[in-house]
């Protein structure tokens, strides 16, 4: 078996691709906001609060969050096929519940908040890169929110814990197949609002996950705050 003393990128096993963030980049939207990782990257939109229609749908208690998550057709080599998916419905309503558990909802009776997630072009970590934006569109929204989400896929590649996989490396397989774990954490709390396990993890190793998961997170939040503030990030150039 090939071991695997550094990774195709040759990256450190902690280390992210690089990464991209900016927000405002759709004039029209409440807020919307740009997050790569390496050549994975998404964008988001949110459009409200805004009344929710028909109105038997609305709770009179709490907004509702409504998250629709695409891959456009050019974003992967082979062409996707247009329109929403099983999986595409899937990840956006995951999506969704990581998002609404740190917004406060009460203060929005009656209301939807509309989270467009699109992937412009995809080298794996699409949900947790689409999660990203959407955490920072929200904020940029000015939406009520107790804490900002941060997420991130871990995998396991032979013995080595490892952050931010690649298509490569989500399809890397060792004696107990491919491992990858997508994370999504709160950023002052530290609690876990997502997780997705592909593939078999032992106790002990998956515990190195979620710290690897949260020292993670820490980094990709920073880089959230730095984008929230105005600044253009951009560190493929």
């Amino acid at each position: 078996m090939t071991s695997y003393a550094k990774r195709i990128d040759k990256r450190k096993f902690d280390e992210l691709r690089p990464i991209k963030a900016e927000v405002g980049i759709i004039p029209n939207a409440d807020g919307s906001a740009l997050f790569a990782f390496g050549e994975t990257v998404a964008i988001a939109a949110v459009y409200g609060p805004k009344p929710l229609h028909p109105a038997h749908m609305q709770n009179p208690e709490r907004g509702i969050v409504r998250c629709n998550y695409n891959m456009l057709p050019f974003s992967v080599t082979e062409r996707a096929k247009p329109g929403p998916s099983r999986r595409s419905k899937e990840i956006g309503m995951v999506s969704g519940n990581a998002l609404a558990s740190v917004i406060d909802l009460e203060r929005f009776p009656g209301t939807v908040i509309d989270v467009e997630i699109m992937i412009l072009q995809a080298n794996a970590s699409t949900r947790c890169a689409g999660i990203n934006a959407a955490a920072m569109a929200l904020a940029q929204a000015g939406v009520v929110m107790k804490e900002l989400v941060s997420s991130v896929s871990i995998g396991k590649i032979d013995d080595k814990i490892v952050a931010d996989v690649t298509k490569a490396e989500e399809d890397w397989e060792d004696g107990e197949g491919a491992t990858d774990i997508a994370f999504t954490m709160t950023s002052v709390t530290k609690e876990i609002t997502h997780l997705q396990l592909d593939g078999r993890i032992q106790t002990h190793r998956f515990k190195e996950a979620v710290e690897a998961a949260r020292q993670a997170c820490e980094k990709i939040h920073q880089y959230q705050i730095r984008a929230l503030k105005g600044e253009k990030i951009d560190e493929n150039k």
